[in-house]
């Protein structure tokens, strides 16, 4: 199809904030060039779908979070009893909105399984995203959440089948999708090509990469002013320097002895500190709640906020850091688990931040060198956010899905 005709396509994903952020802003910048987009997403207060076309899945990760915490059996039988079948739910509810609705082209997360179902039904082209290097084998990095650390050529290129793995616990709600709509025989189609949907400045294009996997560069758009709450508007017209720090849909641990680390390290060096709590991973004592260099807030538009901060203090989700490297503002990362350790070895591997912190046991002093050690990263920031400013992920991407649709 001509890039200058309207066209009708699905995005689809599933997860917390990270894995829908980037879909949004596709979609958007999708409708600013005039084509009809519908998009399913999971529910969460988080996700601001105005102005789109969006059909909740019925899945709310933040709620599923919360039935881990117990760990071992308690985590085991959560995952039978509660998040087994509401993914059940939702990727048979995916497959047949997008059955339903038409669409000329696909755009489906790793965990919307029932894309390919839909678009084989539909015989139309699919795309995977790849919103951090998981689906792609390389000898040259293992895959994100597997290692943080190359494990040798062979290994890293074998550890991407975890990927396949963990989607063939749901292969059950697959057949089941074909079944519902009459393909029993043969192969699903696989993707037309792969969307990396990260930046080259942080992960350069693996030689062995095949043609098929097309590195774009994140997916973002415009933050606006307006989004703020009042009490943050007035936190940045404050001159003094201040470090942002937040965990997005984190949670576990002692939040509130993380939270008290980072405080004491962020003011010993003279420092304000802006909150956002997010799932709990951070818990800021009450006591600190109205100190004058102190705010604390659910969640703030990254856009907004991270270009003014002076060190940005968070999980190493894929869209944080490309958000904080971005805006130029340097990282102190504290990984949980998934992808994070990943982007916090590759940054410190390309010289954009210093070894991350543990989530447990997070003192003051590890803190307050943290935080000074990643000013002293600023300049490398700068350099890599002006890379980076070259880079049109969304409109490259919309580029691979027209030349399909």
């Amino acid at each position: 199809m001509s890039e200058g005709r309207p066209a009708r396509m699905l995005f689809a994903t599933l997860g917390s904030r990270g894995d829908v952020e980037p879909f949004l802003c596709l979609a958007r910048a999708a409708q600013r060039a005039g084509h009809e987009v519908r998009l399913l997403v999971p529910d969460s207060a988080e996700i601001d779908t105005r102005g789109l076309d969006a059909v909740s899945l019925g899945i709310s990760f933040a709620d599923l979070a919360e039935n881990l915490g117990g760990g071992g059996m308690a985590s085991m039988r959560a995952f039978r009893e509660r998040i087994r079948p509401a993914m059940a739910r939702a990727l048979r509810a995916a497959a047949e909105v997008a059955v339903e609705w038409q669409p000329q082209v696909i755009l489906a997360h790793p965990k919307v399984l029932t894309a390919p179902v839909a678009a084989a039904r539909l015989e139309v082209p699919w795309f995977a995203a790849e919103l951090t290097p998981t689906l792609t084998p390389t000898g040259e990095f293992p895959a994100a959440g597997v290692a943080a650390g190359s494990l040798g050529p062979w290994l890293n290129r074998l550890s991407y089948r975890a990927v396949g793995l963990a989607g063939a616990m749901f292969g059950s709600d697959i057949r089941a999708a074909r079944q519902r709509f009459g393909i029993t025989a043969g192969r699903l189609p696989p993707p037309v090509a792969t969307l990396a949907a990260f930046s080259p400045t942080l992960v350069p294009r693996p030689a062995d990469w095949p043609d098929s996997t097309r590195l774009t560069g994140d997916w973002h758009g415009p933050s606006s002013q307006g989004e703020l709450e009042h009490s943050v508007k007035e936190f940045l017209a404050d001159p003094r320097r201040f470090v942002y720090a937040g965990f997005g849909s984190m949670s576990g641990g002692d939040p509130v002895a993380r939270a008290e680390a980072i405080l004491a390290g962020a003011r010993s060096l003279d420092l304000r500190v802006l909150f956002a709590t997010g799932w709990g991973g951070l818990e800021p004592p009450a006591h600190v709640a109205d100190a004058a260099d102190v705010l604390v807030v659910d969640s703030v538009p990254h856009g907004a906020v991270l270009p003014l901060a002076a060190v940005a203090v968070h999980h190493g989700g894929a869209g944080t850091v490309h958000a904080a490297t971005r805006a130029g503002t340097p990282s102190v990362l504290v990984p949980f688990l998934g992808d994070q350790p990943f982007w916090a070895a590759q940054l410190q591997r390309i010289g954009l931040a210093g070894p991350p912190l543990r989530r447990e046991h997070l003192k003051t002093a590890d803190a307050t060198a943290a935080i000074a050690a990643a000013i002293g990263h600023a300049g490398r920031v700068q350099l890599a956010a002006a890379e980076m400013s070259s880079e049109h992920g969304t409109d490259a991407a919309l580029r691979y899905l027209l030349n399909a649709a």
